[in-house]
């Protein structure tokens, strides 16, 4: 897989002199002798430097050779038609650097057009790879036709339609025809491990950017889906100039993938900024906390009273252990921890505290949170083992206990033993602005 080095100094001689040339020529209007291009041509290799050419929301080319404008290959989109090879913001050129003959460019298109129909956007339709689904898909945006008067996102195996992504348009905009989609990129946006889904598309005389965030099958029976981002994507519409996805990737990481940065400092302004761009409210809270001992904090972000979400880092990565966990409602007051000793505690109950559960879990090598121990509790005799108080049953509501621990019954002294030692509450105690003062 070709991969865009970061070089700052193009050291063939021909290949400056054909660029200086061929800007100074086309600035009059005339065309470089194809002698000196091909001699140009010839004296590069695929270790230095390449020049994309991209398009920006307005539908104009933009030439990029500014290799720090280049999104690291194994991130952005694939090319239509070349084996899945990786290439930064994809507008129809070859991943190497030159642009493809109008002929090949013509026979691609007629060659997508036909698999998925004359709407076919041909120059950005690619076949890819999500974390989503086994194997490669294709990612097919249709434009707006007379079957289908709406611009359209199709995800493709074979001739099955997996999924459809329905096209999120800022209010600023709406009402506003669509005119092209300019950008498409593929990768991991919120650091939760899941492939999302970046595009940036005209309407109108504007562009607009849009985020859809990836999850898998939440149950055997499901299928993936790819959820909108709307507050977050119309804060970058309005804030990232110009709307391009380099630009983007720099607004909100520094340019940064997970997983090169230098420290958890970094790597936690990354994703307080994605939180805070997705805050349109002004209630997201923060705090650094020593979860599992280990020297390095994590960060915990949500709304108090409703969710809360839980990062660690670990080598240059953030890893996502709490995304957006509720709670407040139905029994659950919330998520508690022990400093230090690497363990959750969460209490929940139904019928009205007839019957308790009392979760104990810790975080595992791979960062997620496994439960270790569950405590039912039954607060009532349940004569008939149905796991429900009934009418004749109620009186003996608080008369009555048990506890079972993964199932089995447990005595008092097992129970206590899981609840032995100080418990704190996660929840956030810092404003934004609060927190990047913490993480300087």
């Amino acid at each position: 897989m070709r991969r865009h080095r970061r070089c700052g100094v193009i050291k063939n001689r021909w290949f400056v002199l054909a660029l200086f040339l061929a800007g100074m020529m086309t600035a009059c209007k005339k065309e470089l002798p194809a002698q000196l291009l091909e001699a140009g041509a010839a004296g590069s290799s695929a270790n230095e430097e390449e020049t994309l050419s991209l398009k920006g929301a307005g539908g104009e080319e933009e030439p990029v050779s500014d290799p720090e404008a280049l999104l690291p290959a194994d991130e952005a989109a694939a090319q239509p038609g070349n084996g899945g090879e990786k290439a930064a913001q994809i507008t129809g050129a070859p991943a190497t650097g030159a642009r493809e003959p109008d002929a090949a460019q013509d026979e691609r298109a007629d060659s997508l057009k036909k698999r998925f129909g004359e709407s076919c956007i041909a120059e950005q339709t690619f076949e890819t790879e999500l974390s989503e689904y086994d194997g490669p898909v294709f990612f097919v945006p249709l434009a707006p036709s007379d079957e289908n008067p709406e611009f359209t996102v199709r995800l493709m195996q074979g001739e099955e339609i997996l999924a459809e992504i329905p096209p999120f348009v800022p209010d600023s905009l709406s009402g506003q025809a669509f005119k092209s989609l300019d950008a498409v990129s593929f990768y991991d946006v919120n650091y939760d491990g899941n492939t999302d889904v970046v595009w940036i598309a005209t309407y109108g005389t504007a562009g607009a950017a849009s985020v859809y965030y990836g999850y898998g099958r939440d149950t055997e029976d499901s299928a993936p889906y790819f959820v909108a981002q709307e507050a977050l994507s119309a804060q970058i519409s309005s804030q990232v100039t110009p709307l391009t996805v380099p630009e983007i990737r720099r607004s909100l990481s520094g340019g940064k993938k997970n997983g090169q940065f230098a420290s958890y400092q970094e790597a936690y302004r990354a994703v307080s900024r994605l939180c805070d761009l997705e805050d349109t409210e002004g209630m997201m809270m923060y705090d650094l906390i020593d979860f599992d001992g280990d020297d390095i904090p994590e960060l915990v972000a949500g709304v108090n009273g409703f969710y809360t979400s839980l990062y660690t880092y670990s080598g240059g990565t953030v890893y996502t252990v709490m995304d957006g966990w509720r709670y407040g409602v139905m029994g659950n007051a919330g998520y508690e921890y022990q400093p230090g000793k690497n363990r959750l505690r969460n209490y929940n109950n139904d019928y009205a505290g007839a019957i308790v559960y009392a979760t104990y879990m810790e975080m595992d090598d791979s960062h997620t949170m496994k439960t270790v121990a569950e405590i039912k509790t039954v607060n009532f005799d349940d004569a008939n083992q149905n796991g429900m108080p009934d009418e004749d049953e109620m009186n003996s509501i608080g008369c009555y206990g048990i506890s079972y621990i993964n199932g089995r019954e447990a005595a008092p002294e097992e129970c206590a033993a899981l609840d032995a030692g100080e418990y704190v509450f996660i929840q956030g105690t810092k404003r934004f602005e609060e927190l990047k003062d913490a993480l300087r």
